[in-house]
């Protein structure tokens, strides 16, 4: 096992900068997720860490060593794609074992090391199956377990759940998280999607454009966002946000509903900021705002609203079951200690 080290990292394809000076530190152990909107930089990001991908400026550090000019092979890593990548006349035990017998490690050594990553996996009934005779999450574990056997400094993912449907996906990532808890060997994965970052992650570090625009653990992007971007990307359904000003120590927007504050924030008399409120941080009070109803959708243990908050869109989550129907009218309050004020113009939370 090994730490990361990423210092002043760039990438640039001609006069076109990918990935902007960006530094991660990942401790020895750690699961630290790159997550972002498709083209954020963060797989071009991890393709720079495996030495797949050219560095125009910065340094990777593995271990303590630079290993810029270290080829993928001698990095003493492993990486599981998004793309199986299974060699289907092999079987499962085959596919595994097949880097250690290109370094033509001892078959009695291969054998054992293939058995236990196919016991942590759950293959063990699997290991004389050829992949066209498996699931699509057998072979993703498949593909995980030849990265298991060569026992690597360190785990690289890159998408390896985007081809699953979505209960494998929750199944797998459970998987991978519980995998990572039990050889506890440095993680770096990458992913699109903002639930699997907060679920697996010790850190996460969200990109955007080729920056970095916030890291920390999952919970304090989700509670404490550094911008309106972060906000709005972390958390599902997405925040509301609603631009106005600050009017006697409540906030209007910009169609002249009042919604109330816990602080002032620190902005000037007039100034253009933004109101965010998560929608579950809404609830039902006959004394609160009036929001139009347009669609009600149960979801078992939740119950979602979508409606317009004066000329704005809301959203809100209740626990509670609501009678209210499409064209009907609710009143509803934000919890004033849940509301984030942004600035209007550059995003930054106040």
């Amino acid at each position: 096992m090994a730490s990361v080290e990423i210092r002043g990292l760039r990438k640039s394809y001609g006069s076109t900068d990918v990935i902007k000076n960006v530094s991660i530190e990942v401790e020895d152990g750690q699961f630290v997720v790159l997550v972002g909107p498709s083209g954020c930089g963060k797989s071009t990001l991890l393709r720079m860490i495996a030495g797949l991908e050219t560095i125009s400026g910065g340094e990777v550090c593995i271990g303590g060593n630079v290993v810029n000019a270290v080829p993928p092979k001698e990095r003493d890593i492993a990486m599981v794609f998004q793309n199986y990548a299974l060699y289907p006349h092999m079987t499962v035990a085959e596919n595994m074992g097949f880097s250690l017998k290109l370094k033509k490690v001892p078959k009695a050594e291969i054998r054992a090391k293939v058995e236990r990553a196919a016991d942590i996996l759950g293959l063990t009934p699997l290991l004389e199956r050829r992949p066209k005779q498996l699931s699509g999450g057998q072979r993703q574990r498949v593909a995980m377990g030849r990265a298991i056997v060569r026992d690597p400094q360190v785990f690289l993912f890159d998408e390896p759940l985007s081809n699953l449907d979505a209960k494998l996906r929750v199944q797998m990532r459970t998987e991978i998280k519980a995998l990572h808890q039990r050889l506890g060997t440095t993680t770096i994965y990458v992913t699109h999607d903002q639930i699997e970052a907060l679920t697996m992650a010790d850190k996460i570090v969200l990109l955007n454009d080729g920056n970095v625009e916030q890291m920390g653990p999952p919970l304090e992007l989700y509670d404490r966002p550094a911008n309106r971007f972060v906000a709005s990307f972390i958390g599902s359904p997405a925040m509301n946000f609603f631009s106005g000003t600050i009017e006697d120590g409540k906030f209007r927007t910009r169609s002249g509903v009042l919604l109330p504050l816990a602080a002032m924030p620190d902005a000037a008399p007039g100034q253009p900021l933004t109101y965010g409120v998560r929608p579950e941080h809404f609830r039902l009070d006959p004394e609160g705002v009036s929001v139009d109803v347009a669609v009600i959708e149960p979801a078992g243990s939740e119950t979602q609203l979508f409606g317009k908050l004066g000329e704005d869109d809301v959203v809100g989550v209740f626990r509670e079951r609501l009678s209210a129907r499409p064209g009907e009218r609710i009143a509803m309050s934000p919890i004033p200690e849940a509301v984030h004020i942004f600035d209007g113009q550059t995003g930054q939370r106040l």
